[in-house]
Formats: C-alpha cells, structure tokens, sequence
C-alpha cells in the first residue's frame, strides 16, 4: 500500500518537473521582450485614452511610436508640441512641431435664423434623429441641438447654448481630440487651425441644398452664390454641391469675402471690430 502511495507520488512529481521543463522552454521561445521606452513613452502620456491620436488608447499610441522610431504622422492633441518634444527626447529623434487646431461649430442655425416648424418630442440623442428626420427647423444639414457632442467631450470643453440651442465650444479647454467631430452625424463640427492669435474665418453653413432651398429653412445659409469665391485674392475658398469652403492653410485673414458675403454665412473670429463703412452723399441720394 505504500510503495503504491510512494510510486504515484513519484510520478506526479515527474509528470510535474516534465510539464515545467515544456513550459519554461515555450515561455523562452514565445516571450515577448518589450521596449522600455514604451513605458517611458506610456508615463508621459495624458492617460485620457480619448482617440485622439487615431489609436485605441494612449498605451497602443506609445507602443506604436516606439515600433515606427519616429514621429512621423503621430500626433497627441492633448499633449500637444510640448508632448512631442518630451517623446522625441526619448526617442532620440528630431520631431516637427504640430499647428495647434479647435473644434468649429460650423452651423448657426439658432431659432432666429432657422425658425422651428415641428416640436420634437422622442429620444433626445442626435444619432436617432438624424436618421428619423431633417430636424425641428427643416434644414436637413444643421445642428439637431441635443448634444451628443457634449456628452461625447470628455475635457468638458462644450456645452449647449439654452438660448441659440447650438454647442459652444471653450477654446481655452478644447484639445482637438476630434471626439465632437465623430459623435456628430450632421458633420458640423470640424477641426481648424487656431489661427494667429486666434483668428480664424470660415463658411458656418454646411447646407448642400441649392440656394433658394436652403435659405427657406435658415436665413444665413450659404446660398453657393460664388461671391466669396471670385473677390479671395488667394484662391483660399471653393465651391462645391452649393457650398462655399475656406481652406485654412491658404487663407491669409484678408476678410475680404466676409464683408462680401450676402447671407452673413461666413465668420469672422477674434478680429477686431469693424469701423463703420462711410456712405457718401451720392449713395445717400441713391437710397433717398
């Protein structure tokens, strides 16, 4: 009876000596020596995991830096260039310097100029309506105004006006994460550059509609008139499907197709205000 014992604990104890052996030499062949830059990279890293940088999180961001050896193509908009100079140092690589960008609400469809012609009364997000109707004031481009980019802004950066019924952006907390940008079904809302000293001008309409179409719904609209096109000295704005669209990285702030606009679509931000515009005698006998 104990030599029955002696043996089975014997061979237990072979059986579990063999099965570490196989396993210690499968841990050695398949093991997975990581970069310790990685958690250097990882440690500097914000940790808000807001998919900004395109990436499922800050920890596979780090990961693919340290695999890729540059820069090059990645970006962390919360950290900014001050970031990208920490995680070059640690690379060992020269980094370029990003151009800061915020969120722009490109819609000022506020009950003013869109005037509501239903109420709405349902589930309160903006990806149900949008698939169920044009929304309450007809324009079936415009902000639905139920906030689904706010719920969506996890550095508290939006909120939603109670008077226009359109998101606010707070320049001062806005990352350009893009989170806004993908929670929005209508596309509203896009990144654009700060601009020097926060100026910036862009069309706030993203109305595709011919023009008498869409300024039955929206008094601002853009109308595709071709006004603001032909007077840009830069060949800074183009027009397609009816709609004007500055590109910023061209535009010199001349605000020359501001003033031309004849819908006021498009925004001028952060310049100072305009002087009035003198009328002479002869304008004046003209509208007399």
């Amino acid at each position: 009876m104990i030599s029955t014992i002696i043996i089975a604990v014997t061979a237990m104890a072979f059986i579990g000596v063999i099965a570490a052996i196989i396993l210690y030499y499968v841990a050695q062949k398949f093991k997975v020596i990581e970069d310790p830059k990685i958690d250097e990279i990882a440690e500097q890293l914000p940790g808000a995991n807001c998919g900004g940088c395109g990436f499922a999180g800050c920890r596979n961001f780090a990961e693919t830096i340290v695999k890729s050896g540059s820069m090059e193509g990645l970006n962390c908009p919360v950290g900014g260039n001050s970031l990208r100079n920490i995680i070059g140092g640690i690379m060992g690589v020269q980094v370029t310097e990003t151009t800061p960008q915020v969120a722009v609400v490109r819609c000022n469809g506020n009950p003013a100029n869109a005037p509501l012609k239903v109420k709405y009364d349902g589930p309160f997000t903006c990806q149900f309506v949008h698939g169920l109707f044009a929304g309450e004031n007809g324009c079936p481009y415009g902000c639905l105004g139920l906030g689904d980019c706010v719920q969506a802004c996890k550095f508290d950066a939006m909120y939603m006006d109670l008077v226009t019924g359109l998101p606010v952006v707070i320049e001062e907390k806005c990352v350009a994460c893009g989170a806004c940008v993908k929670a929005c079904p209508r596309m509203i809302i896009e990144m654009r550059n700060k601009g020097p000293k926060g100026k910036r001008i862009f069309v706030s309409c993203v109305n595709r509609e011919k023009g008498v179409i869409a300024r039955k719904n929206c008094s601002v609209a853009c109308i595709g008139c071709n006004k603001c096109v032909k007077i840009c000295p830069h060949d800074a704005i183009i027009l397609e499907n009816n709609l004007a669209y500055i590109d910023y990285d061209k535009c010199k702030l001349c605000r020359k197709c501001v003033a031309e606009c004849p819908t006021d679509a498009i925004h001028e931000v952060a310049f100072p205000v305009r002087k009035p515009t003198a009328v002479s005698n002869e304008q004046l006998a003209m509208s007399n």
